[in-house]
């Protein structure tokens, strides 16, 4: 059965979605996995880095992306197909064979506020919390990882993540107010958990966008891995970097290395992976 790993962070603009989609492109040309993502941020980016813009309209327009699955549940419809609706494949890179993906959709910010209301309401088993879990269950066990990447809140689509999720990752710039909310996260998470009646465990802080010349950036690393209300920051960070801050671009690459930079950006991001694989196994 698939690990199945949420990212989450309250914080926009910390590389939550290249960390999510550089996580499954490394596991598969690297390490060999089969991994499907789900895309809940109706920011849409995760989605459009994978597919492209333009292949995502395509799949909006015929209503296979989970606003679909979300709209089933609130209206008590049966429009959404999960085979039609998972993308085989994708992933700009040539050497990545072994993505798929469920895409997002501009339309779960209406979403969000209707399962709100059903969630207040209690019209729902389990506050509406695990539509999704129930969609994926039956292609779990053809992969390895799930990554789902969440969006920056701790709303009903974020929890419908988190429902899914065995476990879940924060990513954070290593700055004062990147690094604000990681508390609120792991206790809220810890609070879902126990409604739900399982753990979610959290696998570590991953830092991001690092700047080895910047005093914050190094002091607040160091303050992150002694603080004891912090469970793990992962051995590995992503330095800022142009190549990575592209990646987030649906253009084609013949290899990772192309993609991510070959001056330390592959081996972070590839280290990256293999620090999350590794928390995987001994924790789930």
């Amino acid at each position: 059965m698939a690990k199945v790993i949420a990212t989450i962070s309250l914080k926009g603009g910390v590389g939550k979605t290249t960390v999510t989609g550089g996580l499954a492109e490394f596991m598969s040309a690297e390490f060999g996995q089969r991994v499907l993502l789900i895309d809940l941020d109706s920011q849409i980016n995760l989605t459009t880095m994978m597919i492209s813009e333009e292949r995502w309209f395509e799949l909006n327009t015929n209503g296979r992306t989970l606003a679909s699955l979300f709209s089933d549940a609130v209206h008590g419809t049966q429009y959404f197909r999960l085979d039609e609706a998972i993308e085989r494949g994708v992933s700009p890179v040539k050497k990545v064979t072994t993505v798929d993906l469920l895409a997002s959709s501009l339309d779960l910010i209406e979403m969000q506020e209707e399962l709100s209301a059903l969630r207040v309401r209690g019209d729902a088993s389990g506050g509406g919390t695990g539509f999704l879990r129930k969609a994926i269950a039956p292609v779990i066990d053809f992969y390895d990882y799930v990554l789902i990447d969440c969006p920056p809140n701790i709303g009903p689509v974020t929890l419908n993540g988190l429902a899914a999720a065995d476990a879940y990752i924060i990513p954070t710039i290593p700055d004062h107010l990147s690094t604000y909310g990681i508390p609120q996260i792991q206790n809220r998470v810890r609070r879902f958990g126990d409604e739900i009646g399982r753990d979610i465990f959290e696998l570590g802080v991953v830092i991001t966008k690092y700047k080895a010349n910047s005093a914050v950036h190094r002091s607040t690393t160091k303050r992150l891995r002694r603080d004891p209300s912090i469970q793990h920051v992962l051995p590995s960070y992503i330095n800022e970097s142009n190549s990575i801050a592209a990646a987030a671009e649906f253009t084609s690459y013949g290899t990772l290395k192309v993609k991510y930079g070959n001056q330390g950006q592959f081996d972070q991001f590839r280290s990256l992976a293999t620090d999350v694989m590794t928390e995987a196994q001994e924790k789930l």
